[in-house]
């Protein structure tokens, strides 16, 4: 009898008695196949009881009446099993998990749509765009969330993200971009230091934040910071304010000293903590008074910043303490002036210093 190449119907044969029998077999290999709807896939015990219609995908070791048809497709037509074997390109819809199916040229059935409970050994997944082979994994979209499972749903109710690297020189963290230029990262990077940096360009990078993973102190690399004293004895004439030349920078981040000018200038706008230490230094009377004040861009007195020593001074002891907060615009400068009254006087050398540094 002949038979069809891809769902080996029966044809009717030239002369054949009761022709009906191989059309109505035809026609129920087509009710069986044509659309197929299994109730269960790689199943391999038959049910006790099935009805006409009923179709199974058969496991790796099917029994009883489907023992030998492994892998094959079982439909229960006129009172038995009929078995069909899948060919490539053949669809198949599992009822039980809501998946169609589609037979592979590996001999393998993989899903198609829908939402599949398994995705495993993928090498590329592109969402909205497509993924390479430097990129396997892109996803193209607006919004993205990840929410932990809940107790009730069998999960712990916590939700981590880890980021796995291969040895402490290589890089594990979060490049921040625009146009597709990297202008802030943040993680580890050639190193056990948590580190956040920014760069204006995606080549040269500053760190803002540096935490030291042995000890978790934090360092601030970029934070105008300053100290500096005067390496000479200032002399101030009486009742006049002078600028008191802070020439030595001991400490000098982002270089917002400038020991020529004896000046601060904020590299940024914001709040700054500023301090000053004023050593009197006798000239030739002990009725000298010592004041000290911090003044901005060389005629603003800083609100907070004025201090005076009223009692008797004593040669190299007598000492004034100057603190205070300022809101700086981006290159105010700021400078530290000394005043004497009743007498003239010096302000010392080494111990008459300056600092200075962001803190908003």
């Amino acid at each position: 009898m002949y038979k069809s190449p891809n769902l080996s119907l029966s044809f009717i044969a030239p002369a054949q008695a009761q022709k009906h029998v191989t059309v109505n077999e035809a026609f129920s290999e087509l009710d069986a196949l044509v659309h197929c709807a299994v109730l269960a896939m790689d199943a391999t015990t038959p049910p006790a009881t099935a009805v006409e219609g009923d179709r199974y995908h058969l496991g790796a070791t099917p029994g009883g009446d489907w023992s030998g048809e492994a892998g094959n497709i079982a439909s229960w037509r006129n009172g038995g099993w009929a078995f069909s074997t899948p060919r490539p390109g053949w669809r198949v819809y599992d009822m039980a998990t809501d998946r169609l199916l589609l037979r592979t040229s590996a001999g393998v059935w993989t899903a198609l749509g829908g939402a599949p409970t398994e995705l495993q050994n993928a090498t590329r997944f592109g969402l909205g765009a497509t993924a390479d082979a430097a990129t396997p994994f892109v996803a193209k979209l607006n919004d993205a969330l990840w929410d932990a499972r809940g107790t009730t749903e069998g999960g712990t109710g916590s939700l981590r993200l880890s980021l796995n690297r291969q040895a402490a020189d290589k890089d594990a963290g979060f490049a921040l971009q625009t146009g597709f230029v990297t202008r802030a990262v943040a993680g580890l990077f050639g190193s056990n230091r948590f580190r956040v940096s920014v760069s204006p360009d995606g080549a040269n990078f500053r760190d803002a934040l540096s935490i030291d993973d042995a000890t978790g102190v934090v360092d601030q690399p970029r934070l105008p910071r300053f100290k500096a004293s005067t390496n000479f004895d200032n002399y101030a004439a009486l009742d006049v304010w002078t600028k008191i030349a802070i020439n030595t920078a001991e400490s000098n981040d982002q270089n917002a000293f400038d020991p020529a000018t004896n000046q601060f200038r904020a590299p940024v706008a914001g709040f700054y903590a500023l301090g000053a230490t004023l050593l009197h230094r006798i000239n030739a009377s002990t009725t000298a008074r010592m004041r000290g004040r911090l003044v901005k861009n060389g005629t603003t007195e800083i609100p907070g910043s004025l201090g005076e020593i009223s009692g008797a001074h004593v040669t190299l002891a007598t000492a004034l303490w100057i603190q205070t907060v300022a809101a700086l615009a981006k290159d105010d400068t700021v400078e530290l002036q000394g005043f004497y009254r009743g007498a003239d006087g010096y302000f010392a050398a080494n111990h008459t210093s300056f600092w200075g540094y962001k803190v908003g």
